[in-house]
This record gives structure tokens, sequence and C-alpha cells, in this order.
């Protein structure tokens, strides 16, 4: 959190905010957690550079993240600080509980700022001293840290991982942790005061403060109570979303953390790629940063979620351009979708046709839908919908109601209308995880007597 919300951020929200939605769907009751993480070095340069202390600083940053997060329209429950008392309390005691699991020993190597993390000499070396995705020389350390016996617990991590008990998806994100994790030595999990304060204190010893990840990952359960209560109706988590960036966090020192403390294990960690303008990697130096909030402003949020949603892939890296964007929102949102609301609604409303909800069991979920969705293949589940939204475009083309109007074929006229209506209404139940405004604008449309929409969905540019 030492900047202010970007795309990355973006793209996890969605995410995370469609798995919510279609929980939700299903049934289930869904707690959806969102949070800023605010302590570590990055923050108190950050700090630092702006001539405030960190308070100030985190302060200011948080309230746009929850400006951020409610413009993206996203239906979290809870939402964490890591500087809430009650969350660095909380911190603390599971310290204590993973204290036979921690040691006190000197560090001589590699950190980076950026990355907050420790950098072996083998890292060191294939990246010439240089963080490839900072672009900052790597730091030399020589301190006393604590240390967490990651050791311990890597077989365990191993056949979970394995065995998917702890799935990770992708399927290759897998195979690289499972190669970091055979590489991984122990981790430092603090750092002097004399080189950081701007930390969670370490129990009964006043010299240290602790890790940066080690505060930042226990908010999931820290949100949860934990560990004055029992967390077994909430944990383990269904899904957690991550940045490929950060991955190597949740999927080593997280569950080593779990099982330290003798809880079960996230049962799906979703690693997302990166967003890249042009084919190129976004940089404020190269200045091909791509701004949300200016997308969200000039299109609309829904505009935004069908783009990052549909055509920006679930896993991998994915490429934004200006033209892909215009095009996917002219070509497909306002002439697929738009278009279609706005013919349809016009001969319903024309020929006085009455939408009744409850008996066109609209509520039903397909199979496939449902099959892409549950293995989180979001953008796949996307263009599954979108096919038959295009599908009933054809079909008014093929049974051509306004022909059956023009001939003063009633019955078949109400029918046709009905099927096709019932359709869009069925449709538009699994569109609503995705682009959940429109949806709710069609609904507003099709129950009851039907109304076109005052203006266009999606007016074309």
């Amino acid at each position: 959190m030492n900047g202010d919300p970007h795309i990355g951020h973006a793209v996890d929200y969605c995410l995370a905010d469609v798995c919510a939605r279609y929980y939700r769907l299903l049934g289930d009751d869904v707690k959806f957690q969102a949070g800023t993480d605010e302590h570590g070095s990055k923050i108190a340069q950050k700090a630092a550079d702006f001539g405030i202390n960190e308070k100030e600083f985190v302060d200011e940053k948080v309230d746009k993240f929850k400006d951020f997060i409610k413009k993206l329209n996203v239906s979290y429950t809870d939402f964490v600080r890591t500087t809430d008392d009650w969350h660095e309390k909380r911190v603390q005691e599971i310290w204590r509980k993973l204290s036979k699991h921690i040691y006190k020993a000197s560090y001589k190597g590699w950190y980076c700022t950026g990355c907050e993390r420790f950098i072996t000499d083998k890292e060191y070396e294939e990246n010439d001293g240089i963080c490839p995705d900072h672009q900052k020389s790597y730091e030399k350390l020589e301190e006393e840290n604590y240390y967490f016996k990651i050791s311990d617990f890597k077989e365990q991590i191993k056949e979970a991982i394995e065995s998917d008990k702890m799935l990770i998806l992708p399927d290759f994100r897998k195979k690289e942790i499972l190669k970091l994790l055979e590489e991984s030595p122990d981790v430092s999990i603090s750092r002097p005061k004399s080189q950081l304060q701007w930390g969670i204190a370490v129990p009964d010893d006043d010299s240290q403060v602790m890790y940066v990840w080690i505060d930042a990952l226990s908010n999931y359960i820290t949100i949860l109570d934990y560990p004055e209560k029992d967390i077994s109706n909430w944990w383990p988590a269904r899904a957690q979303f991550v940045g490929k960036d950060i991955l190597r966090f949740h999927a080593i020192i997280w569950p080593a953390m779990l099982l330290g403390l003798g809880l079960p294990l996230p049962q799906t960690i979703v690693s997302h790629g990166m967003i890249l303008a042009d084919g190129k990697k976004m940089s404020k130096s190269v200045g091909n940063v791509v701004d949300p909030i200016e997308v969200i402003d000039k299109y609309g949020l829904d505009a935004f979620r069908y783009f990052f949603l549909r055509h920006i892939d679930t896993f991998n890296d994915s490429d934004f351009t200006w033209t892909k964007f215009e095009d996917a929102y002219n070509n497909e949102l306002a002439n697929d979708l738009g278009n279609l609301v706005q013919r349809l609604a016009t001969l319903a409303n024309k020929n006085n046709i009455i939408v009744d909800e409850s008996k066109h069991g609209i509520k039903m979920l397909s199979k496939d839908y449902c099959d892409l969705m549950n293995n989180f293949e979001f953008a796949k589940s996307f263009d599954l919908v979108w096919e038959k939204i295009q599908g009933l475009n054809r079909r008014i083309d093929e049974e051509k109601p306004w022909a059956l109007a023009k001939n003063g074929e009633k019955v078949k006229l109400e029918e046709c209308l009905q099927s096709i209506i019932a359709d869009l209404l069925k449709i538009n139940i699994e569109l609503s995880p995705f682009i959940p405004e429109t949806t709710e604008k069609i609904s507003k449309v099709f129950v009851g007597l039907v109304k076109p929409p005052e203006k266009p969905l999606f007016p074309k540019n």
C-alpha cells in the first residue's frame, strides 16, 4: 500500500468479487475480506519521502483504497487494516503460538525493499544484483533477526500442493512453487528496530519488529477473531486471490504458519498474471500505466469489469490497449448486449408483454457455467455466457417477432417474446457476478410490464 490503487489491485478485487457473487447465487453465506497491509520498510520509506509520519501516510492511502473498492462495486463483507489495534494484538499472539518454530540468528545477505523480502545468493547472482521488478540494486544487510523454521513444514506443504489439498491455480504456478519450496531456506521474520521502527513489536523483545509478511498474512484469520475464537465456520478459506508476484508468500510462508498453528490450509490459491500495456510492462517511467479510474470515468464501471474479466485471462499475463478496449465496448457490449436489450424491450413494450419472473425458472444455472466457475475459469465462463447472448441475437433474427406482430399472430408473438425474454433473464443471472450494475438494469426492464431503458445501456463512442 505504498502507492495509490492501480490496475493490479483492480483485477484482484474484481476476481474475488466475481467469486463471492457466484457463491451467493448458489445460496452460500459468503464472508469476503478486503484490506490494506500498512507496515514495513516500503511504507516507512515513502512516508519519509513525503516528510510525514507513517500513520499519517497510511491513513491517507487507506481512504483512497476504500474509495477505489467502492468504485469497483466490490461486495466485500469485512475490511481489515493491519494497523488496527485488535489485529496487532492478535498477530503477537500468533507469534507466541509459533514460538517453538522460531529462533534467533544473525542474517548476512541481500534484501529488496520493493519486494519486502530477503534474497538468496542464487537469486542475487541470477539477477546480477538488481531486482527485475523494481530495477533497483539489492540492499546488503547484516543484522540479528528471528527466523521461522520453514524446514519444519516443507514435506507437509509439498504433500498438500501435490495432492491439491491446497490447490494452486494455474497448474504451471503450482510447479513453480514446488521448485521454490524445495530451495526455500528458513525465513527471517523480524527486523531490528535500529533499522526499521514501523512494524508490530515482537513479543518480549523490544529491540525487534515483525517482518511485514508475518503481519500481513495473519490478517486472513485475525479478522475471524483468531486466536480468541473458534474459526472453523469460516476457515479454511474457499479461495484466496493474489498476483503472481506475491504467490510465494501465500503458498509457502502462509501454509507454514497455518501448520504451525494447527490450522487447515486454504482450499485454493488463485494466482493471476500481470496486465501489459501494448505488450510491455506498465511503468511510470515509460509512461504507459493504465489508470483504472480513467477507464471507469470514461466508459463506466461495467465496461471496465467486462473487459478486464473477459478479455484479460484469469491466470496468464494479458495485454491492454485502448484499441482492444474500445473495440470490445462498441462491438460486444454496445452491439451484442445493449442492442439486444433495446430491440427486445421495444418489441415487448409495443405488444404489451408482461413478464412473470417466477414462471420461468430463471434462477437455474447451467452445468457448463458452474463447472467453469467452480474451477475459477472466470474468463472462459464469461466467454460462455457471451456466446449465449450472441445466440439470442441470432434467434431473434431467425424467429422474426416483428413479422409475427405485423401479421397479427398474437399467440405466436406472445410465446416467442416470452421465451426469448425468459432465456435472456436466465443469461442475466449468469452475467450478474461479472457486470452486476448492468444486470440489475436488465432485470428492471424485463420484469413486469416491459419498458425499454430510457437510455442505451452502453452508448456507442
